[in-house]
């Protein structure tokens, strides 16, 4: 196995934002697989079990799987959008979603360095309307997931259907 240079472990945030999309779409393109030689990355294994927790809807075993001051991103204008920083805060992220029965279904997973990439399918039950492919970039720190940023695959999509899922209160009862 190769060793890569030591410049390319300290890959920037902006480098993994401007890059998830394509590398994650030129690996599908070429056939590549979360596995070298049989074996799934530690990384990649990690990921698979979020998933697992996060199907189960279990938010307590989901939040073993996040570093203290995690940070999680979710791009858009919607009521749910903005970076969620430390468990709590992405907990109650979760809670909101499992609130509109909003499930995953992974597509394509794959390591490199200190990130993962995902693919997944993401739909919506309560109410239905949203079914697209998302893309996600998790950096990993000390076995747990430090950031992850959330790239839908139709940002108007998403921002509409959160609107209709979350509304805001009406004025004077939204400053009360």
């Amino acid at each position: 196995m190769r060793k890569l240079p030591r410049s390319h472990e300290s890959v920037s945030r902006a480098q993994v934002l401007r890059g998830a999309g394509l590398a994650a779409a030129g690996t599908l393109a070429f056939g590549g697989t979360a596995s070298a030689a049989g074996r799934v990355h530690p990384h990649v294994k990690l990921i698979q079990d979020y998933y697992a927790a996060y199907a189960a809807g279990d938010l307590t075993k989901l939040s073993t799987f996040f570093a203290d001051d995690i940070r999680w991103t979710i791009p858009g204008h919607h009521p749910l959008s903005g970076t969620k920083t430390g468990i709590t805060e992405v907990l109650a992220f979760f809670a909101e979603l499992n609130r509109a029965g909003f499930q995953a279904q992974p597509i394509f997973l794959a390591a490199d360095g200190d990130w993962v990439v995902d693919l997944h399918r993401g739909w919506s039950t309560q109410p239905a309307g949203l079914d697209l492919t998302w893309a996600l970039a998790f950096r990993i720190a000390g076995r747990k997931i430090a950031e992850a940023v959330n790239f839908p695959g139709d940002q108007h999509a998403a921002d509409a259907y959160f609107w209709r899922a979350y509304p805001l209160a009406p004025i004077p009862a939204r400053f009360a």
